[in-house]
């Protein structure tokens, strides 16, 4: 699969739970975790559980940096 996303992280999932209709689907990716928020649809049509590879793929039209 081909997409125009630059920013592509490999990891494995290390956790999923599943409401009525969002999931939340955790990755490590490195020494991070970045934890997205799914359809439950979208989870069950992927068959995404713990243990598997996958990429995070971000596609963002802003980024904000905070600092104190």
């Amino acid at each position: 699969m081909r997409i125009s996303a630059r920013n592509q992280l490999p990891g494995v999932v290390t956790e999923t739970t599943s409401g009525a209709v969002m999931a939340e689907v955790v990755v490590k990716v490195e020494a991070s975790t970045v934890a997205a928020a799914i359809t439950k649809s979208s989870l069950d049509a992927l068959g995404i559980k713990p243990g598997d590879n996958v990429t995070v793929i971000i596609k963002a039209t802003e980024v904000i940096i905070g600092k104190e």
